[in-house]
């Protein structure tokens, strides 16, 4: 069999690259690309356009692409190609987006109102030297608890006061994830200092004391948690 009666049995098996193997060009290219090369170029050509819809997120679920046409073949060959990767169970983005943090998008994408909170939250607002081997993330108590590939260390906050000094970081267009504010995360740090351990609690008070933060703030918020108030006034008396 020819190179062009194989071509031509392939354009009768997929459709849509018909009007390609009709093109001289790609003719042409058939010639210096013999057989399954080129098909393959086609075909991945083809699978690069889909993925690149405008309605298709820069980060997707397998359910969203296949919403999209992608077939979980066509998702591991562009895996395999290095157009998208897999960021998480079930996540998948394309190389070709800016840089994320792939463990929160992972977080942000399968868990209901995620929030950065205690040590994590403290290294975001540098009131700690200490690196978290995990992220800790609070989520609603009640709210479902989704099983993800990132290291994660959940916490059930009450619903009640949830959003307290709650702010969030956008990570991309879609996707956002909580961060709870510096009073609310160093409030958090002593009511759960058997947590996070009462010398990471002390030193995160001394240091936003030290950036010109009021021990007022603190004990407005300290009404809401009763429970951080002994130890906070203690530790206030003592660097104060």
């Amino acid at each position: 069999m020819t190179i062009g009666h194989r071509s031509e049995k392939r354009a009768q098996a997929y459709p849509g690259t018909r009007s390609l193997y009709r093109d001289p060009l790609a003719q042409a290219c058939t010639q210096s690309y013999p057989g399954q090369l080129y098909v393959d170029r086609i075909r991945y050509a083809e699978e690069v356009s889909a993925i690149a819809e405008p309605e298709l997120p820069a980060t997707f679920t397998f359910a969203e692409a296949g919403d999209h046409g992608l077939s979980r073949r066509r998702l591991q060959r562009l895996q395999a190609t290095g157009a998208v990767e897999r960021i998480g169970r079930g996540l998948y983005r394309r190389t070709g987006e800016e840089l994320v943090d792939h463990d929160l998008m992972e977080v942000a994408a399968k868990a209901h109102q995620p929030t950065l909170c205690l040590v994590s939250a403290l290294a975001r607002h540098e009131l700690t030297d200490v690196i978290p081997p995990v992220h800790d993330i609070a989520i609603p108590r009640g709210a479902w608890q989704p099983v993800v590939s990132a290291p994660v260390q959940w916490h059930k906050f009450a619903l009640a006061t949830f959003e307290v000094g709650r702010t969030t970081i956008r990570l991309d267009d879609v996707y956002a994830i909580g961060l709870y504010d510096a009073p609310r995360t160093i409030i958090d740090a002593f009511r759960l200092r058997h947590v996070v351990g009462p010398d990471i609690a002390n030193e995160a008070l001394r240091r936003w004391l030290r950036y010109g933060g009021k021990p007022a703030d603190l004990m407005r918020l300290a009404k809401i948690f009763p429970a951080a108030k002994p130890a906070l006034l203690h530790a206030l008396q003592v660097l104060l």
